[in-house]
């Protein structure tokens, strides 16, 4: 037993902040104002400045995608393609990998303001394929010899420019199933574990990934399944399979269906191709793409509700939010259901009458605050290709008062998992008056991330009966100013109780998640 003397940010209903949390054997037996009897002679951890909070979750992130680039890599602080090139060549001297795989690459934080080529790439490795994905992970570039290595069928896709060495829409997914298949079973397994021990040093204890990015057999997904099965930590996963095959689903017996690629409905505002009501600002030929037609996924939806699956899909233009709001306003027409927490992921540019069908329906909307802030894709950029409508990107102010469930996440790997990060953008939104209070952007990574997957009643709030998955913060994030936020830094996780311990074997790993009956 221990007891933890302090501010206890409980996240709860009423916003509960108490004096007294008692833990014991992995459960929350007590929070409250003051101390009972039966407690006292416990040993107590006075917390001083600090806080206690629910230990973090993150709703949207591509792990296997994620774990690999972590490990990998990153362009993501490159000032200059000349930086960007140089980085290649370091890594290409360094690694022995059959294909060079990197991440983070933006025309917008460099100082020539554009992507580097094909060329470029040939001229920093010259011998070797490169793989080096786009900052939004929805395009990326490639050298001569991956081109070179690529199956003919891949250079007659929507999205493939042989000329640039840039990859979009279909040919982006192609490339990436082509990549995936080169990369080992040991080393996957050893990104996956250093990548959770990464999110814990950020507080993260819970995280809903979407999988299914083109791994043989959909490997990712086996893999991902074993991971969260397997974590001696506790650390807990939430498995979304980015599929419109069903079928695929009900053979592994997942509850969650969704997410980006296979189910992802338009593109993103860095290939200018997030599908749109109206033009482009600086392109009136262009309102981006819709990769399904309204009565396909509508019947994915329809089918998916049928058989009782939570479903996500990615949108972010306002063209693809409403066709998702539709379809799943006719999933539930045909089949109501009173709980189902459907989603709609990232919801960039919503419109109003979806909003209030969310509102409605209720459709949760699973968002990445930290692209209100996001340096690679800046808001100069935004207002350059949208113009007022930049202004209109994650409302959050106007769906918190709508009611409607937000929850936070990194869609790592194209930001960070930090949930401090999203909680400092969440408060300082870009546009006036569309801001949460600190208390409201703690909720999108703690209770709301634990509600958005069914974990309410586990997890996501400090009371009694639940969890002891906590977080401890060096500072009280609600006696800070909005603009302080970022000064607060993860002292420790504690997961059932017990602080996070790092280094889990892959061997140990395996017998238990071929073992342990966990959730998905």
């Amino acid at each position: 037993m221990k007891i933890y003397n302090g501010a206890i940010i409980t996240c709860d209903r009423e916003d509960h902040v108490h004096n007294y949390l008692v833990e014991d054997k992995g459960r929350i037996l007590y929070a409250g104002a003051e101390l009972p009897a039966a407690y006292r002679g416990a040993p107590v951890e006075a917390l001083g400045g600090r806080a206690l909070l629910p230990c973090f979750g993150d709703t949207h992130l591509h792990f296997a995608s994620y774990a690999l680039f972590n490990s990998g890599l990153d362009v993501r602080s490159a000032r200059s393609l000349e930086e960007l090139g140089e980085r290649v060549r370091d890594c290409a001297r360094a690694s022995g990998d059959k294909v060079l795989l990197g991440f983070g690459a933006s025309p917008y934080s460099v100082a020539e303001r554009r992507l580097i080529s094909r060329e470029e790439l040939d001229r920093a490795c010259p011998g070797r394929p490169v793989f080096l994905v786009k900052y939004d992970g929805h395009a990326c570039v490639v050298n001569s010899a991956l081109i070179a290595a690529l199956p003919a069928g891949i250079k007659n896709l929507r999205g493939f420019h042989g000329d640039t060495g840039e990859m979009n829409q279909e040919a982006f997914f192609a490339v990436t199933d082509f990549v995936t298949k080169k990369i080992s079973l040991p080393r996957t397994l050893k990104n996956m574990l250093g990548a959770v021990d990464d999110m814990a040093l950020k507080g993260i204890g819970l995280m809903h990934t979407v999988s299914g990015v083109g791994f043989p057999l959909d490997l990712d997904v086996t893999l991902e399944t074993l991971l969260g099965k397997g974590l001696a930590s506790g650390f807990q996963t939430r498995l979304f399979f980015q599929t419109m095959d069903l079928a695929k689903v009900r053979r592994r017996k997942l509850k969650r269906v969704g997410g980006c690629f296979a189910t992802a409905l338009d593109g993103g505002f860095g290939s200018r191709d997030a599908a749109l009501r109206l033009p482009y600002s600086d392109d009136p030929r262009n309102r981006g793409v819709l990769f399904y037609s309204d009565e396909e996924v509508a019947r994915f939806t329809k089918q998916a509700n049928r058989e009782g699956l939570q479903i996500e899909m990615h949108a972010i233009g306002d063209a693809a939010f409403d066709q998702a709001v539709m379809a799943l306003e006719a999933a539930l027409k045909d089949r109501p259901r009173a709980d189902h927490r459907h989603g709609i992921i990232h919801a960039c540019l919503p419109t109003e009458e979806g909003l209030r069908k969310c509102a409605g329906l209720g459709i949760q909307i699973p968002l990445q605050p930290a692209f209100l802030a996001w340096d690679l894709e800046p808001l100069e950029y935004l207002r350059g290709i949208l113009g007022e409508r930049a202004a209109g990107i994650s409302p959050l102010r106007k769906m918190t008062d709508m009611g409607i469930l937000l929850s936070g996440g990194s869609d790592a790997p194209c930001t960070l998992p930090d949930p401090i990060a999203g909680i400092h953008a969440a408060c300082n939104h870009f546009t006036p008056g569309q801001s949460l209070t600190v208390a409201e952007a703690l909720k999108l990574f703690t209770c709301n991330a634990a509600r958005a997957a069914f974990d309410e009643k586990e997890r996501g709030s400090l009371e009694a009966g639940k969890a002891a998955d906590m977080v401890i913060l060096n500072r009280n994030p609600l006696a800070m100013k909005p603009a302080e936020l970022l000064e607060l830094k993860v002292e420790q996780l504690l997961l059932k109780g017990q602080p996070y311990k790092k280094g889990q074997r892959i061997l140990d790993l395996l017998a238990r998640g071929l073992l342990a009956g966990g959730k998905i």
